[in-house]
C-alpha cells in the first residue's frame, strides 16, 4: 500500500471510530488559509501523501460528482489504493476562487497522463463537494500549443461579473444556439487574437471553423445542451456544460480568458459521461 493510501486508510479508520479531529496547529494554519490554497493542497497532497490535506475536508459531509468514485472520503480512498505505488502526479497550474467555489485547472497522472478541471464547493471553510473533467494528454495543437500551456496570471479582479457575463453569453449565443453571425462580439477575426488549447484546433477563428468543417464532414456532432455553471476570477472564467461531441454524451470544461471584454485565450476537456448503471455514486456529474 503507498504513502497516501495508507494515509486515507488511518483517516477512514479514525473517521469511523471517533470523527475527523485534526491537531490543534493544522487548525491553527487552516484558518489562516483561503479555500483556493486548501484546493491545492489537498490536489497536491495526491503526490506527496501530505496528511495535513485531509483537515481540509469536511469527512462527514463530502458529496463526490466523479461517477467512476464512490461517495464520500471513503471512495476516494478506494481510488488512491488502487494507483501503482509512487504513479501518482498532480501539478496545478490554474486556480481560480469565486465564492464558496474554487476551479483548479491540473495536470495530472493518475492512471495515465491527464489534464483535468476539479471543482470543490466549501462550507465553514472545508471542502463538502466535487466535481471534475479529465482528459487523456495529447500532442501539442496544430498551432503548437498544449492543453495546459498559456497564460496563467489572473488579472481585472474589478471585471470579474462582467466577464462571468460576456462568457454566459457567448456560451448561450454561440456554443448553444450557434449564431456565428455574433462571433465578433465576443472573439475578433485576427488569428493572433484567440490562443487555442483545444488539441484539435489551431488559433484563431479561421482554426475553429476548419475544426467544425472537419466533424461535419466526419458525420460527427458538437453541440452544447445545457449550461450548469459559470464560475471566474478576473480575467479567468470556467463554463460547464453538457452536451454531444462525437455523438457521445458529454460533459464540457471550457477555461476563457478575457481581455477588454473579449475572448482571447481558451482551453478544454471533454469527457463521455457513462451509463447511469455504471456510476459508482448517485450525485449526478454536474447537480450545482
Amino acid at each position: 500500500m503507498n504513502k497516501l493510501s495508507k494515509m486515507f486508510t488511518q483517516t477512514l479508520t479514525v473517521i469511523g471510530v471517533m470523527g475527523l479531529v485534526a491537531c490543534s496547529h493544522l487548525t491553527s494554519e487552516s484558518e489562516s488559509m483561503s479555500n483556493k490554497e486548501k484546493a491545492v493542497a489537498v490536489i497536491a497532497s495526491i503526490e506527496t501523501g501530505d496528511p495535513a490535506a485531509i483537515n481540509y475536508i469536511n469527512a462527514a459531509q463530502y458529496t463526490q460528482h466523479n461517477l467512476a468514485v464512490g461517495d464520500g472520503l471513503a471512495g476516494f480512498g478506494e481510488v488512491l489504493q488502487a494507483l501503482p505505488e509512487g504513479s501518482a502526479k498532480a501539478g496545478v497550474k490554474r486556480a481560480i476562487q469565486d465564492d464558496n467555489y474554487v476551479v483548479l485547472h491540473t495536470e495530472y497522472n493518475f492512471f495515465g497522463p491527464k489534464v483535468g478541471f476539479d471543482v470543490f464547493r466549501f462550507e465553514d471553510g472545508k471542502i463538502v463537494e466535487h466535481w471534475d473533467n479529465l482528459q487523456v494528454i495529447a500532442p501539442v495543437n496544430p498551432s503548437g500549443h498544449t492543453q495546459l500551456d498559456g497564460s496563467t496570471a489572473i488579472t481585472d479582479l474589478d471585471k470579474t461579473a462582467e466577464n462571468k457575463a460576456i462568457v454566459a453569453d457567448f456560451v448561450n449565443t454561440i456554443l448553444m444556439n450557434g449564431d456565428m453571425s455574433q462571433i465578433n462580439k465576443f472573439i475578433d477575426n485576427e488569428d493572433s487574437a484567440y490562443i487555442q488549447h483545444n488539441p484539435g484546433i489551431g488559433d484563431g477563428l479561421s482554426g475553429l471553423g476548419k475544426a467544425l468543417e472537419e466533424l461535419a464532414n466526419a458525420g460527427l456532432t458538437m453541440k452544447y445542451d445545457t449550461n450548469h455553471k459559470i464560475l471566474g476570477e478576473g480575467n479567468f472564467v470556467v463554463s460547464i456544460s453538457e452536451g454531444i461531441f462525437a455523438n457521445e454524451h458529454v460533459a464540457f470544461y471550457d477555461l476563457f480568458r478575457l481581455e477588454n471584454g473579449k475572448i482571447v485565450e481558451h482551453w478544454d476537456t471533454i469527457e463521455t459521461i457513462p451509463a447511469q448503471s455504471e456510476w459508482k455514486n448517485t450525485n449526478g456529474k454536474f447537480g450545482f
